[in-house]
């Protein structure tokens, strides 16, 4: 299971692996890929040659705070990239060399797993490890999927249908398949999860894009304005006739460079991204691309298949109809009898509708002499023959109308026209009608239907209320599909549907800016899936669904898209929040450093000079004002990396109040921390007599 493998900031082998790696980073060619942390990593540079030419303790101090910065940063990356190592490397164990029995003709040949190639026939068989993706195409089996859902329990995979797909790495629990492999050596599911969680070979997102330039954009402002800052400094020095009164000297540019450029998100943007697709993990969706996860948090239009993810999938007994004159225990009495032997859902249900509603419990089936008819696909029906004490056999029947109206007619009945009435109308309401008769008496319809799930109602009233409009997608009739979508609580419905009306709709909903999630299992569903800006597969699905959609659900539960949905805003918002924080935190780092810088230009015998003014925080020395400044930045980006790996929490509110909530937080809380931070870090500097 991707989940069972948590790492946090408290695990010691974590702790050690991410202090190795960060040193590690320290590469050109890694620092280079984020261009903030490689100007502080530049900057650390020159700080250091500049530190053994002229050796003092502020600048020995200065340079190795620069150093710790990019160290920070390349640690909150490590913490992220270690907690998705662990997980990889309990797949890479379920990624064994094994063998496969390529089918050839009707012998099967052994050979390396790693040979397969796509479009190959293999034969797996009880006890098997199955050796690469692909899709049943002959025969039924138990497979055990824990190594990748870590659900303990088998699954039955079938030909034609559905459940059809298999992954490479599970086990064959009972029976024989024959499998179509679907995938080149390599590019696995189990191969692509590994990557996915690994996050180091992540690709950018568009967003982090955009905000990567946003980023560089300031910095290349800041650079410019830092570098010009010695030619105004020197000319205002030498109108003045103060030549020496300001402290501005390579380390002290390059430590106000380093404090207002946005080092703090510089350092977490990719610790953000690497933990937003971790959160997912845990959740067992593995999203396919960090632009996946992205896109969740943007949906505002969700189409959702009834069967299976709506309802249960299952028709379950929900009412018994008895014909005129016919006594409703009876009729109940009769269906059970029919139902006895009958194991499928529909059968169980039929049996505790009795027992629930007309107290029809234990019977003693040796003293009633029943022999029991099981379903065929011939006769579409079942039930049960039972001989009382006196021999005479009555024969009960359970079964499609057509069927039992062919059973009471051949044994000279009559089936009541009300009853086809009711049948219809039972029809109409989205349920299935089944007839039961007694010998050549129609004793009434059994209804059965496909239930609602429990508690999917409320859920598609908080997508509601996180801006995201429902649509159920069935192939029942509009009669039927809109009284199951006002009972489910859908906003829309599209009945009667097709692969092509689903891409339609998708494409129409896109047409209009809106931001499309499609959750599906089946080889229908795939050009949807691959349309939709998230695709969420059923793990249980065809490998065609896999295939086309960029998340693939584990545990196959529909509903989980508002935990995915939740997940995404939640990514989005804490790179929001980080940002607002890390801009606004540049506020108070000007009120340090230039009062520090140029606090003694222009000054008057036995006063200040006007820019003094600006140092409202009254730091004890211009030296300990740009130290604290640099301790502060570098040690706030080790205090936000808990909050970049658990995420801001997310609450389902307008976009605005967010907003404002997030503002006033983040944004003024960016503000103030510093003040405060850097006034105790210069307090603890002058009463330890660093400098």
């Amino acid at each position: 299971m991707v989940t069972q493998h948590r790492t946090s900031l408290k695990d010691k082998n974590n702790l050690k692996e991410a202090c190795f790696s960060s040193i590690k980073k320290l590469k050109p060619s890694v620092q280079m890929r984020n261009p903030v942390m490689f100007v502080v990593y530049l900057g650390a540079i020159i700080c250091t040659f500049t530190t053994f030419t002229g050796f003092t303790a502020f600048n020995l101090q200065i340079t190795l705070w620069l150093w710790f910065t990019v160290l920070f940063a390349n640690f909150a990356e490590a913490i992220a990239e270690g907690r998705g190592k662990a997980q990889a490397e309990s797949l890479k164990k379920n990624r064994k060399d094994t063998v496969a029995r390529l089918l050839r003709g009707s012998k099967d040949e052994v050979i390396p797993a790693s040979n397969l190639k796509k479009g190959d026939l293999v034969v797996c068989e009880a006890g098997d490890i199955i050796p690469g993706d692909g899709d049943v195409v002959e025969g039924v089996a138990s497979v055990n999927e824990s190594a990748i859902t870590g659900e303990s329990a088998p699954v039955i995979r079938e030909s034609g249908g559905d459940r059809s797909a298999v992954t490479g790495g599970t086990k064959v629990i009972s029976d024989r398949i024959v499998i179509k492999i679907t995938s080149e050596p390599g590019n696995t599911f189990l191969d692509r999860m590994i990557t996915m969680v690994e996050g180091a070979k992540r690709k950018a997102t568009p967003n982090e894009i955009a905000l990567n330039i946003l980023l560089i954009s300031l910095t290349i402002v800041f650079l410019l304005a830092v570098v010009t800052l010695k030619a105004f400094t020197s000319f205002s020095e030498t109108q003045s006739g103060m030549e020496g009164a300001s402290t501005v000297t390579i380390l002290s540019l390059v430590a106000l460079l380093v404090c207002l450029i946005p080092t703090t998100i510089g350092g977490l943007l990719s610790a953000i991204g690497i933990s937003g697709i971790d959160r997912l993990i845990r959740k067992n969706v593995m999203a396919m691309s960090g632009k996946a996860v992205e896109a969740a948090g943007d949906i505002d239009v969700l189409l959702l298949d009834k069967t299976g993810t709506i309802t249960l999938g299952n028709r379950l007994a929900s009412e018994f109809i008895p014909c005129a004159g016919i006594d409703q225990n009876r009729l109940a009495n009769a269906a059970q009898l029919a139902s006895l032997s009958d194991e499928t859902p529909e059968g169980r249900s039929i049996v505790v509708l009795s027992k629930e509603k007309y107290g029809l419990r234990g019977r003693d089936i040796k003293a009633m002499n029943a022999q029991f008819v099981p379903f065929s696909a011939q006769t579409r029906m079942s039930g049960a023959d039972v001989t009382d004490e006196n021999g005479k056999k009555t024969e009960i029947r359970k079964g499609a109308i057509d069927a039992i109206r062919k059973f009471v007619t051949e044994r000279h009945g009559q089936f009541p026209e009300h009853v086809l009435t009711i049948a219809n109308e039972v029809a109409k309401k989205g349920a299935t009608p089944l007839a039961v008769a007694e010998g050549a008496e129609v004793l009434g319809i059994l209804v059965l239907k496909d239930t609602v799930k429990g508690g999917i109602k409320e859920r598609f009233a908080q997508l509601r209320r996180m801006g995201i409009r429902t649509v159920m997608i069935t192939g029942d009739n509009p009669l039927t599909a809109a009284t199951i979508a006002a009972e489910a609580g859908v906003d829309d419905f599209i009945a009667e549907a097709t692969p092509e009306a689903k891409l339609t709709r998708i494409r129409d909903e896109q047409s209009k800016g809106h931001m499309v999630g499609m959750i599906g299992d089946g080889t229908n569903d795939a050009p949807a899936l691959a349309q939709a800006d998230v695709g969420v597969a059923m793990n249980t699905g065809t490998q065609a669904a896999r295939e086309a959609g960029n998340m693939v659900d584990l545990d196959s539960n529909p509903t989980k898209l508002i935990e995915i949905v939740e997940t995404g805003k939640q990514l989005l918002m804490t790179r929001g929040a980080l940002t607002t924080f890390s801009i606004a935190n540049d506020v108070a780092k000007y009120f340090a450093i230039l009062p520090a810088m140029l606090g003694g230009l222009y000054a008057t015998a036995g006063s200040e000079g006007p820019l003094a003014a600006l140092n409202i925080m009254e730091l004890s020395t211009p030296e300990s004002a740009i130290l604290s400044s640099v301790i502060f930045n570098a040690l706030i980006i080790v205090f936000l990396i808990p909050l970049a790996l658990k995420g801001v929490r997310y609450v389902p509110l307008g976009a605005t109040v967010l907003l404002r909530r997030n503002l006033a937080i983040y944004g003024v809380g960016g503000v103030l921390a510093p003040f405060l931070g850097i006034k105790l870090i210069d307090m603890l500097i002058s009463s330890l007599h660093l400098i």
